[in-house]
C-alpha cells in the first residue's frame, strides 16, 4: 500500500501551502538536493510525503519539519506577533527534480 493510498486526496491538496524560495533555501536545493515548502500547521512528515508525490509526480527519500516561531513585532504602542509557520524540508530521490521556474500548464 503506498503512502498516497492512506490519506484523502481532498487532505493531501491542502497539506502544502507554497515553496519557500529565498536564499536559504536555494542553498539548501543546491547543496542537499532538498526543496522547502509551507506546510499546514498539523500536517505530519507522511502526509507531506504522499502530498509532494501526488502533486509532483516524484519520489520522496525523506522528510524534516520544523517549526518557526513568529516574531515578535511593534507597531507604536501596540505589540504583535507576526504567525508561527510549519516548514517542510523535502529530500528528493537521486535524479528527481522540482522545477519551480517553469511556466504552470
Amino acid at each position: 500500500m503506498s503512502a498516497i493510498q492512506k490519506f484523502s486526496e481532498e487532505r493531501l491538496m491542502k497539506v502544502l501551502l507554497a515553496p519557500v524560495i529565498s536564499e536559504k533555501a536555494t542553498f539548501v536545493a543546491e547543496k542537499n538536493e532538498q526543496v522547502v515548502f509551507l506546510v499546514m500547521p498539523d500536517a505530519t512528515k507522511l502526509e507531506v510525503k504522499a502530498a509532494v508525490e501526488l502533486l509532483f509526480k516524484v519520489e520522496v527519500e525523506s522528510v524534516q519539519v520544523a517549526n518557526r516561531q513568529g516574531k515578535q513585532k511593534r507597531s507604536g504602542r501596540f505589540n504583535g506577533r507576526r504567525n508561527h509557520t510549519r516548514r517542510a524540508f523535502v529530500c528528493l530521490k537521486p535524479g528527481q527534480e522540482i522545477n519551480f521556474t517553469e511556466e504552470a500548464k
